[in-house]
């Protein structure tokens, strides 16, 4: 018997409703037009052997990269579920405050709808995002860029799927950054899908309406021109074909709740937590923030008007990018 669950169905609506308003393409009739990308970003290609294909990240480079013998501290931030590695820099100006900060190497990976994690079992491909991002992108960035290559010089944190996935990543591997940050993050998949696994539940794919379907397609029409990653440039190809977790174990192992307790107090990283107050995600960025508190570990939290949009990340994002920077900062002795 093929059960869904209530909390996925709630956050396949959400993140359907945030993908069609993060790529709502408002043109003339005809074809729309792509913009050019903000300045100092580029886009880079290059191989992964975790996942056995080519994929695509965005750098942006701080003003007097070229001229400069210089390291920088490096934020990766990470895309939502239904997005891709061009959201963050080029539609929600998370380039143009990397710019604006000056001495920052901000790195937007792609993931396609992995959750960053290893998959259980792949049907075909393979599907090791966790080690695709944790080996394979920061291998590549600190091989080809002058980064500071530690803990201190780095920090990680996304939006949705990308929070769960910085929180996630970074509690799994806490002498690789010094700062986790979560926006509109949805925190509790690993454990809802840990519930899910216990109780004996199989997660059904949610059937779209033709409405959906259609809108879906039209933006993946033109979407996928941009995305440009053979194989891993539509919705269909960008979902693994596969099982995220097979045991309950796998799915604890991934969750924040759970794995912050494998790290010593004094190792833990810095967080960073937000929400829009219409978000129904807001209540999970909550209750991480209370086990935070209960075992007085320092953090930042903000919430302030807003839903599981566009808009909203627009808005939380400067805020997000400039206390990692200073965390990072701090770290290096750069600050007083």
């Amino acid at each position: 018997m093929r059960v869904k669950s209530r909390s996925a169905v709630v956050r396949v609506v959400v993140f359907l409703k945030a993908l069609l308003l993060t790529l709502s393409v408002q043109a003339q009739p005809g074809t729309p037009v792509i913009p050019p990308p903000p300045e100092g970003l580029h886009t880079v290609e290059f191989y992964s052997p975790a996942v056995d294909r080519t994929m695509k990240y965005d750098v942006v480079l701080p003003p007097g990269y070229e001229e400069s013998d210089a390291r920088y501290p490096v934020l990766y931030l990470l895309h939502g579920y239904m997005q891709n590695y061009t959201v963050w820099g080029r539609n929600l100006g998370a380039a143009f405050y990397a710019r604006s900060l000056e001495n920052l190497i901000l790195v937007l990976p792609d993931a396609g709808n992995t959750w960053f994690i290893n998959y259980a079992s792949s049907a075909s491909g393979k599907n090791n995002w966790e080690d695709y991002l944790i080996k394979d992108v920061i291998g590549h960035v600190d091989a080809h860029y002058r980064t500071e290559a530690r803990r201190e010089g780095r920090a990680i944190a996304g939006l949705s799927m990308g929070g769960f996935g910085a929180f996630a990543l970074g509690l799994r591997h806490p002498d690789m950054f010094i700062s986790l940050g979560s926006t509109s993050g949805a925190l509790n998949f690993a454990r809802d899908r840990a519930a899910a696994i216990e109780a004996g539940e199989e997660i059904a794919p949610r059937q779209r309406s033709e409405q959906e379907q259609a809108a879906i397609d039209r933006a993946d029409a033109f979407i996928s021109e941009i995305i440009d990653i053979p194989g891993f440039s539509k919705q269909d190809e960008r979902t693994p074909d596969g099982v995220d977790f097979a045991t309950l174990e796998q799915a604890q192992s991934y969750d924040p709740f759970q794995i912050i307790a494998n790290v010593p107090k004094s190792r833990l990283p810095h967080f960073y937590i937000d929400a829009g107050t219409e978000d129904g995600l807001v209540t999970v960025g909550r209750e991480f923030m209370g086990l935070l508190l209960m075992n007085d570990v320092p953090f930042d939290f903000m919430q302030s008007h807003g839903k599981h949009n566009s808009e909203y990340w627009r808005r939380s994002i400067g805020h997000m990018m400039t206390i990692q920077y200073e965390i990072m900062q701090r770290a290096l002795g750069h600050r007083p």
